[in-house]
């Protein structure tokens, strides 16, 4: 099963989508400072969202958002966090600005999702962040089935207070992501994983 992507981006040096497990136990992200248009379609974003919902939610809280950066919104910002890192670095010179300006400007969409977790007198924050998580990790999925590259990233933007003011956060409201996509410009390369039956403890009754 191809989940229908474009034969475009059957490329052999991207993940194997030949079928959802081959997907999942191959799947390797891209690298931001590697990426290049083009980006997800309006229709293949839809999707990647769509499919981003689908997570594990206690209390149906919906307690995540997302924002989106694309074409000049992405160069526009840029200039946002190079003020913003000027004024926290002032020791710093021009190539440092340089590179936070244009961030934003290394892949042609950037996805942030925004974990809206408040106190709620059943559901624990906690559990409200671990959702949050599960829909970036489903952007990835659903990202790397249709053939796009893609990277889940934070980097100081995503703690500074005012760089959250201009993303427009409320005050309880966190980045648990900024998720880069577009075409990977070279081959994906796979990381050591750990070996997962040494993580594995089974417990037995005392």
């Amino acid at each position: 099963m191809r989940f229908g992507v474009r034969p475009a981006r059957l490329n052999p040096m991207l993940n194997d989508t030949s079928s959802v497990l081959n997907l999942l136990k191959t799947r390797k992200s891209a690298s931001a400072k590697a990426m290049t248009g083009p980006g997800p379609t309006p229709q293949e974003l839809a999707q990647i969202l769509e499919i981003a919902v689908r997570v594990p939610d206690h209390g149906k809280l919906a307690p995540w958002r997302f924002i989106l950066w694309e074409g000049e919104a992405r160069q526009a910002f840029g200039e946002v966090m190079k003020a913003r890192w000027h004024a926290l670095h002032p020791e710093y010179g021009a190539d440092s600005l340089a590179f936070v300006a244009n961030m934003f400007l290394r892949a042609p969409t950037v996805l942030g999702v925004v974990s809206c977790a408040a106190e709620h007198p059943k559901i624990p924050v906690w559990e409200q962040q671990l959702s949050a998580g599960a829909v970036c990790m489903n952007i990835l999925s659903a990202a790397t089935a249709l053939g796009l590259g893609c990277q889940w990233n934070s980097d100081w933007v995503a703690y500074d207070a005012e760089i959250a003011r201009a993303m427009g956060l409320a005050p309880h409201e966190r980045i648990a992501g900024l998720i880069y996509l577009g075409t990977p410009s070279a081959p994906l390369e796979d990381r050591p994983r750990p070996d997962a039956a040494q993580l594995l403890t089974r417990w037995q009754p005392t």
